[in-house]
Formats: C-alpha cells, structure tokens, sequence
C-alpha cells in the first residue's frame, strides 16, 4: 500500500508522521531548526523511512501544516529534492472543511485548524468540542457543530519553564514528570517549581475549558495534544480523551478526504 508523510511544522519541533492513508503508522520529533539546510533535512528523511523499511519511491504524497514559513520553505525543498514531491500545505492547498469564525480568518495558524478539524472528525457527534494543545504555547480551539469558532493562546509548558530558569539564576531546570496526584508544599525548590508548573497548568486546562464550555452548546468534549498532554491528563479531570498527533491525525484525514473528491 502507498505510504504517506505528514509534517506538522511548529516553532520548536517538527512532528513527522508516516502513514497509508488509512492509519498513522509511526511519528517522529525533529527539531525546527532554520539553520539546516534542504539537503540535511532531506537526509534526515531518508534515514526516517530507511528505519520504517520504506523507499523513497513508496511516499505518495506529502503533506503539512506550518506554523513556520522557514521551515515550511526548507521541508518544501528537501521533499521536492529526495522524495520527487510537491509538498502540500494546508489550507493553502488542501482546504479545510470548516466554517472559520475568526474576524480575520487569515491569522488562524494552520495547526489550529487542522487540529479542530481532525477533533470534530474523530468525534462527529459530540455537539461541540475544545482541544487543548500544550505545545511552544498552549492553544485551546473550539469547535461547535461544523464552525471553528476561535480559541484561546495561553503559555507554553516548556517554554514557559526556560524562560523562569533563564530569568533566574538560583532556580534549577526542572523535569516536569507527573509523580503526585495532588500539590503539596513543596519542601525543596525542584518540588516546588514541579508542582507549580503540573498542577498550575492543570488547574488552566480544567478552568479555561470549564469557562468556554459555559459559552457553547453542550455536551462539550474535551480533547488534549500535544507532548504533555498524556502527563496533564493523569492530573487534570477535563479530559475526555487524550490524541498526541491529533495534528498529525488531522493531515491524515485532511489527505485522505481531498483524495476521495
């Protein structure tokens, strides 16, 4: 079976999903670093298929969302270059089948969008739906019937962690695991910074989402993505379901829909 490549293209991390159309078979992290040049990342690609046992000659199509035009010009290239492909670029390409109520519909970032799209198709009968995406920021999307209504940006987890340690130069770098189900206080700077970052992030999942939710036609189902979701999610109750590529998900579908017209 034909296979394909998904790029979700982020300000921090490049997110590489390997698929045949029908399911997401694989995904890999990449750093989104402009200093690379095509021919690095067109390599890094090969390596990337060679460990899935796949040729170039297997790819079909390639597709993506970028939040980045640097990095969306430099994959651009390395696909055309080692792949034979156009990379295709959503919604500038492939368009996504959403009312979008943003009052300048242009300043949506296409991961937003592709990530409520990919929510409402994962969950086509649920009357509204929030994701949550804890990624460079921590976006929330919502989504009622088929209209992308907008959302909010909020901080980034991990961003937001650098940007205290590099503010401070008594606090520590800290690892930001989920090992307590409840805050304590903390007896140690390390406990301390980890508890506030956890649960204080937890504590905007469950309040933000519990305000939109009062704005929207219930029942609201509550999606999070995004590398530290899963963790929140074990300490967070507002979480109905927990996709880490749901981006990634999103191109799938997105791909797959175009192809079926």
């Amino acid at each position: 079976m034909a296979s394909m490549l998904y790029f979700d293209i982020g300000n921090t991390n490049t997110k590489i999903g390997v698929g045949n159309g029908d399911a997401l078979l694989a995904s890999y992290v990449l750093p989104s670093d402009e200093r690379l040049t095509a021919d690095q990342f067109g390599l890094a690609l090969l390596e990337l298929l060679r460990h899935m046992r796949l040729a170039p000659e297997d790819i079909r199509a390639c597709v993506a969302s970028s939040v980045s035009p640097g990095m969306g010009l430099l994959i651009s290239r390395a696909c055309e270059r080692f792949l034979g492909l156009r990379l295709l670029f959503a919604p500038e390409d492939l368009s996504i089948p959403l009312e979008n109520r943003y009052a300048l519909p242009h300043e949506v970032g296409a991961d937003r969008l592709v990530g409520a799209y990919a929510a409402r198709r994962m969950y086509p009968d649920a009357p509204s739906i929030i994701s949550v995406d804890f990624g460079t920021a921590t976006t929330f999307d919502c989504v009622e019937g088929n209209a992308y209504l907008g959302g909010l940006i909020c901080p980034g987890v991990q961003s937001s962690a650098s940007a205290l340690a590099s503010k401070t130069a008594k606090l520590p770098r800290i690892s930001l695991e989920v090992t307590d189900k409840q805050p304590t206080p903390g007896r140690s700077t390390v406990t301390s910074l980890n508890h506030g970052f956890v649960f204080g992030f937890a504590a905007m999942a469950e309040g933000l989402t519990a305000r939109l939710a009062k704005g929207m036609r219930g029942p609201v189902t509550v999606i999070g993505t995004g590398g530290f979701a899963a963790a929140l999610a074990e300490v967070a109750d507002c979480f109905h379901a927990v996709c880490p590529d749901l981006l990634l998900e999103g191109l799938r579908l997105l791909q797959q829909e175009h192809a079926a017209k």
